[in-house]
């Protein structure tokens, strides 16, 4: 089993989250993912990874399947201009690598924004780690143990 799954399935345990585990083919698009677990595109929370341009901090955006990150609005959350983080930036802050990046179980503390979006649903389902896993979960439950701010960045 994959080391960042297994972190993945610590972080939750610890956290106390209530969730279902499941293994799924790659998912390219959130159109993909939905279709694979059987639920509406903006029940699919896609982590967005942006930097700071001028501070190279790093940022989560948790976004609903259909929605985009309007980067004007992100910028204004971090307070300073944004960049999608590289690959290697997503890896050395969260563990994961771009396509599997849970939104917890991170390696390093970062700041997580979460789409409101996402909280009109009993659940949604996010990567686990890996291309191939998904979980899903109260957003509500989710918010509250990631410490996400809701926020408007669409």
């Amino acid at each position: 089993m994959s080391k960042s799954l297994n972190r993945v399935k610590a972080a939750l345990a610890t956290a106390g989250l209530q969730h279902t585990l499941l293994e799924t083919g790659p998912a390219r698009t959130a159109e993909m993912a939905a279709n694979q677990v059987g639920c509406q595109v903006n029940q699919i929370g896609k982590s967005i990874l942006l930097s700071g341009t001028e501070t190279g901090d790093t940022y989560l955006f948790l976004t609903a399947g259909g929605n985009s990150v309007n980067l004007a609005k992100a910028a204004t959350l971090a307070n300073g201009p944004l960049e999608r983080a590289t690959a290697q930036q997503v890896r050395l802050q969260t563990g994961f690598a771009i396509g599997g990046v849970s939104p917890i179980g991170h390696v390093t503390e970062i700041p997580i924004f979460m789409d409101p979006t996402l909280m009109h649903y009993d659940i949604i389902w996010v990567a686990a780690g890996t291309p191939n896993h998904v979980f899903c979960v109260s957003p509500q439950a989710l918010q509250e143990k990631i410490s996400a701010q809701l926020a408007d960045f669409i």
